[in-house]
Order: C-alpha cells, then structure tokens, then sequence
C-alpha cells in the first residue's frame, strides 16, 4: 500500500510574510481544518504577521526585528497566541512539533532555522533554495541522519520531483531545468547597463519578491537552481541543463536512458508546487488557473545565451569546485543584489562582483555549520570591499543570533 496523506498535517510557516508565504498562507486558509498552525514567522512585516497569525490561529508568532516585539504583542493582545522575536526564536519556532515545515526565508537567513526542522525530523517543504546551495551536502546529511523528508517548493525542482523515477535513478539521463529568461532576454548586453532596479524586479512571468526577481533578471536563480537541483537528486552537474523556456509552462523535464523525456505542466502559479508538498503524498486543489494548451498554442525554447548571462556558467563552476564555493557564490551575489536594489551598483556589476569573489576568496570543506558560517562571512566582507573599498565598516555579516525576548 502507498503512502497516504493525513487527514490533518499541522504547518509552520517559515517566512510567512513573503511570495511563498503568503500563498501558503491562501492555500492553507481555504482548509484550515486540514492544516492548523503552529508557528508563523517574519522578519519586519509586522503587520501582515499579526493578521494572518489572527487569521489562521496559530499558536506562535514570531518576527526577526525584535525591536517589534511590542508592536507584535499590541496587536495579538487577548488571542492566546504567544509571541517573540529575534533570530534565535525563528530557529525554535521551526524545532516547535509541525508536521511539515514551510521553509521560506530568502537567503542565507533561512539555513539555520532549515536545519533545525530536518534535525527533528520534519517533513520540510523547501522553498529556501539557499539552504542547499550554501549547505547541500550538510543539509541532505542530516536529513539522512534524523530521517526528515525534504520537498522541493521551486516550481521546478517540484516538477523533477514529480517525474523523477527514485526507485531507479541509474536509468535517468539528463535533468532540464527550464527557465523563463527574465525582463532581460533579449535585450542586448549595452543595455543591460543601464537598467535600473525596478525594470530588474519586473519578471514577466511569475510574481516574486526583489531579490528572487533580480536573480531571476540574472539568471543567478537558474545558477542556484542547478546546484540546488544537484544536492536535491543526487545528480552530476554535467547532466543537468539549462533550457530558455519564455512560456513558462513547463517547469522542468527529466530525460530517460530510453529516451522517454518526462515534463510537469501547468500555470505559473506558485500555489500548485506549494499545494504538492503540503498535500503529498496525495493532492489538494488549487485556485491556480487550469492549463489551456490550445490558447498559448505555441511553445518555444532557447540556448541560453552564456556571454549576456554569464552567471550560469560561475554557478557550474562553483559546484565543481564544491566545498564552500557554493556558499562563496550566494553570500557574493546577496550582497551585491542589496547593493543594485539600493543603486549602489548597476546591474551588469552584480556577476562581476561574485565572479571576484568567487575568485579570491579561498574554498575549503564543509564539515559543520560553523564552516559554512565562516565562508559565507568572509566572502560577504569581500564583496562588501569590492563595492565601497573606502567604507570598511559596511560589511554585510551573517545574521548572527539575537537574544530570544518572549
């Protein structure tokens, strides 16, 4: 007999404030019966916070900026839903018993608080893609180890999920990850020059918050995609390509020995991958827009173009190079993402930065959190340099652990 899902799964939301947050948040208030909730947390949206915690019932919520707090309390006053703050409280609201944990703080942020729901366990709906790249062989480890069930939330890692033969993974031959291509696709490498931060976070496809878009502009999202991919399904990454999908209609495709190529289809909704994983191993609906392949007609597909995009290829080279050249590359390319959002940079510096980086900071093994800590410190305080060599006290550090007020 196959797996089945229970009747009811209790649900922490890990950065519930965000894009995925908040269709989380949709999804589970449309059968709150089904998914009661334990913890909510945020980082400095307080307000959005307070309502859905109201909203939803949940019996904890939690905002980063503990500066907040008050604010926080004011607001849930006479709920019974307690509340804190600060980083070490977003860490033990994802050790709190959820079921299933939605992880989905952005950035290098949400790796602590990932881990903390793997090392209980948990089934841990991943949509913080820089857990894996930053933490890949620590992460799967320890959900190895404490027996927790990871689900890929990316639209496209859920669609490999779900045509990924795992009882026979010798007789995979390709992983094609497919990618939209930005606000940027065809726009010649002298323009990119000038783009400003709101073209950049204008994706023509898909709604997601600044810093994914501006990946997404870079194609510095396919790049961690890939390596988040690797980790994921076990796969090498000279069998994992890249392919310009502008439709956006299907997610990603895995190619057989046979030569039987398996595609996942659908809108470009964030709720359907998001409804995979909190329904799996069975399903739930949506209110995402069903597909109607008469009405787009027409898919096409595209090399990307390596000399424009040029962040694809360092993401490769970074998971040859493994160790902490993962997490080398994403601590660069957030902050030089801060940077552009802040017009601090333009947007062709951002690739120049974490390829500098990536460069000059030494690379050395995984083994404990502390090492990722370590790298990702001291790849931040390069990129850092690189942009204001002059400001040496504008460094941007991992987010270090707050002292957890109730």
């Amino acid at each position: 007999m196959g797996l089945t899902t229970p009747a009811t799964r209790r649900v922490t939301i890990l950065g519930s404030t965000g894009s995925v947050g908040c269709s989380t948040v949709d999804l589970i208030a449309r059968e709150p019966e089904r998914f009661p909730v334990e913890a909510l947390t945020a980082q400095s949206n307080v307000t959005l916070l307070a309502e859905q915690a109201l909203s939803l019932k949940a019996r904890l919520a939690v905002i980063g900026d503990e500066a907040l707090l008050p604010e926080l309390r004011q607001r849930l006053a006479g709920s019974g839903i307690e509340a804190a703050a600060g980083v070490e409280a977003i860490v033990e609201a994802a050790d709190r018993p959820a079921d299933l944990v939605m992880a989905a703080i952005v950035g290098a942020a949400g790796l602590e608080p990932t881990l903390a729901a793997v090392r209980r366990g948990a089934i841990v709906a991943l949509a913080n893609k820089e857990s894996l790249v930053c933490a890949g062989p620590l992460v799967m480890r320890e959900a190895a180890l404490h027996g927790a069930t990871i689900l890929p939330v990316d639209s496209e890692h859920n669609a490999i999920f779900q045509v990924f033969d795992f009882d026979a993974p010798e007789t995979v031959d390709r992983v094609i990850l497919t990618a939209s291509g930005g606000p940027f696709r065809t726009l010649s490498l002298g323009d990119m020059r000038d783009v400003t931060p709101a073209q950049a976070i204008a994706h023509p496809v898909w709604s997601m918050g600044a810093k994914i878009s501006v990946d997404s502009a870079t194609l510095m999202n396919k790049g961690l995609e890939l390596i988040e991919a690797s980790f994921l399904f076990s796969v090498p990454e000279a069998k994992i390509e890249v392919l310009i999908h502008p439709q956006s209609v299907i997610h990603s495709m895995v190619s057989y020995v046979d030569g039987s190529v398996l595609a996942q289809l659908g809108t470009p909704d964030m709720r359907t991958p998001i409804a995979v994983a909190l329904a799996w191993p069975g399903r739930m609906p949506t209110p995402a827009a069903r597909l109607d392949l008469a009405a787009i007609a027409k898919l096409t597909f595209e090399v990307p173009d390596f000399a424009r995009f040029p962040a694809l290829n360092l993401t490769r080279q970074a998971l040859q190079s493994g160790g902490s050249a993962p997490t080398i590359l994403n601590a660069a390319n957030e902050v030089a993402v801060d940077a552009f959002l802040n017009g601090r940079i333009g947007f062709l510096d951002i690739t120049r930065i974490v390829e500098q980086t990536l460069s000059r900071v030494p690379s050395g093994p995984l083994g404990e959190l502390a090492a990722v800590h370590e790298a990702d410190g001291a790849a931040r305080r390069y990129a850092a340099h690189l942009i204001d060599p002059t400001d040496d006290d504008r460094v941007v550090r991992v987010q270090t652990r707050g002292r957890n007020r109730r």
